[in-house]
């Protein structure tokens, strides 16, 4: 019964569960099809921008907020990138002042949610159109491409999203990384502390206010660097592509994995696997000739499956604790 009770526990039970039985179905239905190399990284790179929007999500929601601009920042981080290249500065120093804008749409974010009071929904939703409306003014609805050290081979631009698993392992670093910033240090413990109980934390001397604007800067600078990742990978950069389409399989992630939408609890390990679920379940559906259209609906189960799942979990777990 204990060994029951530490296994019930575990946030991930219910995406680990359901991951497991997508990946035995499609290895069953596709055979050496879907577990093949090739397939594989399909998956991942479904999962890579989902994954990597997610686990800073998880932050976020874990103090009760919302970045619906996130998306748009994954796409736009990458823009700046090109543009800044494009007008004369060095690669690195591009990439350097793509990130700090993100983190600066992050703070500005945050700042208008604490100081202002305004619902970080209708804040970051505003953002978000901000961002997608810079996009398509500054690009003349022209597409952007090449992208520098997409298609190249060397160290750096295999490292920086060329190789084809890089955008996935670049997900798995920030996914511990996170992982230890949320349950390992002072200010993880600020995060859920915010999140459980505002006006205590608040009236315990934890700066409330802080901690919410370095989450949204953090969920943007995550976004953002993923986004630039997947731009080498791919090559090129659409600006009709629109961000809240990202935010929303994000946060099915995020709700799959474990993570409460009313604040004080999450999983950032969760919301990975969560990611993955959603890449396997594209990857897989699209190799049996199942039609794209018909992926949303399996999405939509998914998601309440992993909810109903979640919900019964809690109650074997408050029933254990009441023995």
């Amino acid at each position: 019964m204990r060994v029951l009770r530490l296994f019930l526990y575990q946030r991930e039970l219910t995406p680990v569960i359901i991951t497991i039985g997508l990946f035995l179905y499609f290895t069953i239905k596709a055979g050496s099809t879907f577990t093949g190399s090739l397939s594989l990284a399909s998956a991942a790179g479904y999962a890579g921008p989902i994954g990597a929007i997610a686990v800073g999500s998880v932050l976020l929601l874990v103090i009760a907020e919302i970045d619906l601009s996130i998306g748009q920042v994954f796409l736009f981080s990458p823009w700046m990138m090109y543009w800044m290249h494009n007008d004369g500065l060095p690669l690195v120093l591009a990439i350097v002042v793509a990130l700090l804008t993100c983190c600066f749409v992050g703070a500005v974010n945050g700042l208008i949610t604490v100081r202002l009071n305004v619902p970080s929904f209708v804040t970051t939703l505003a953002t978000n159109f901000i961002l997608y409306g810079v996009v398509l003014v500054a690009s003349h609805d022209a597409e952007g491409s090449p992208i520098p050290l997409s298609g190249q081979t060397g160290f750096v631009a295999q490292a920086m999203g060329s190789w084809k698993w890089a955008e996935i392992l670049w997900v798995v670093a920030i996914t511990i990384v996170l992982g230890v910033l949320l349950n390992r240090t002072r200010f993880g413990v600020r995060i859920i502390a915010t999140g459980g109980n505002l006006i205590g934390a608040a009236e315990a001397g934890v700066p409330t206010r802080r901690v919410k604007v370095w989450c949204f800067v953090i969920a943007s600078f995550l976004a953002g660097l993923i986004g630039i990742v997947d731009a080498v990978k791919y090559g090129s950069l659409d600006p009709g592509n629109f961000g809240v389409d990202y935010i929303l399989y994000a946060i099915g992630a995020c709700v799959i994995g474990g993570t409460a939408l009313t604040g004080g609890r999450g999983t950032v390990l969760g919301a990975f696997i969560g990611a993955i679920l959603i890449g396997l379940l594209e990857d897989g559906l699209t190799l049996t000739g199942v039609s794209t259209n018909q992926f949303f609906i399996y999405v939509g189960v998914v998601i309440i499956i992993a909810m109903a799942l979640n919900v019964q979990f809690d109650r074997l777990i408050a029933r254990s604790r009441g023995r």
